[in-house]
């Protein structure tokens, strides 16, 4: 079976990620273009991977089976709407990682018969450790459904979700979910070195210490309460300060922490979406 011709618009950190995503599983280096308005990324793009690069979308797109779209959401109307001849030509499978565009502005701008299929991928998708949220309306077929997966499989594991409205919810735990880890690891950080640590000890602890963990909730059943409890002794020094954290009530702030950004992505999709 012949390898799908992938369009990317855009060839940013996760345009770029994804190329080398699918390269490594094996596609043709000549199944993938991109269209990319800046130059030296151009560049590198051709330099790095050895795809074929252009300034104009027209030129990447023309003959594709999937279009990945992959700019900032503000410019997204606007590159959609200029492909839309087209796209109505040949009905490419057309998956959108700009965050917060809802379908039917993403169908509007593309035109009737275009199947499109959203996606939320994370940061760690640039180091291959991604996760990905996807969520295709009941008119995609199952043959789509299976074209985005397996794109989004190349920078690591895929759930999809029922509703459009929950991919707003998997935005503010792993898309923006990084950052939390981030925040939480640089505070162990600075109060290691109030505590007396070195900088430089105390760095390397809490960056290890968050790999490590993410390493061992990756490995076996990945049952997060029984791992905690493991590390937890009954009266030893990670119950100290996990009893400060519930003290402090803590989950609850997560919870009002992933309430913020579901409803602040719920926001920005109003603010670019021009389908009311």
């Amino acid at each position: 079976m012949s390898s799908p011709k992938i369009s990317f618009i855009g060839g940013g950190n996760m345009g770029r990620a994804l190329i080398g995503g699918l390269l490594e599983r094996g596609a043709p280096k000549d199944s993938l273009r991109v269209g990319e308005a800046y130059e030296p990324s151009r560049t590198a793009l051709t330099r790095d991977f050895g795809v074929f690069a252009s300034a104009e979308n027209q030129e990447a797109v023309g003959g594709a089976d999937v279009v990945v779209l992959a700019v900032k959401p503000q410019d997204a109307g606007k590159v959609l709407i200029a492909l839309r001849p087209i796209f109505q030509s040949k009905a490419p499978l057309v998956i959108s990682i700009a965050a917060g565009i809802r379908i039917h502005d993403l169908e509007a701008w593309c035109g009737p018969n275009v199947p499109v299929v959203r996606s939320m991928p994370n940061r760690p998708a640039l180091v291959g450790a991604g996760a990905t949220g996807l969520f295709a309306p009941p008119t995609v077929q199952p043959e789509h459904r299976t074209a985005a997966e397996n794109i989004m499989r190349a920078v690591g594991a895929v759930v999809w979700v029922q509703s459009e409205e929950a991919l707003d919810v998997v935005t503010a735990l792993s898309g923006s979910g990084p950052a939390y880890f981030f925040l939480l690891a640089e505070s162990m950080l600075q109060a290691g070195i109030e505590l007396g640590l070195s900088p430089e000890a105390a760095h390397t602890l809490a960056v290890e210490t968050l790999y490590g963990a993410g390493r061992l909730a990756h490995a076996g059943d990945g049952d997060l309460a029984r791992l905690r409890a493991e590390v937890t002794s009954k009266g030893g020094t990670t119950a100290a300060a996990v009893r400060i954290f519930e003290t402090a009530d803590f989950r609850s702030l997560v919870a009002r922490a992933l309430t913020a950004a579901t409803e602040r992505g719920r926001e920005l999709a109003e603010q670019f979406g021009t389908q009311r």
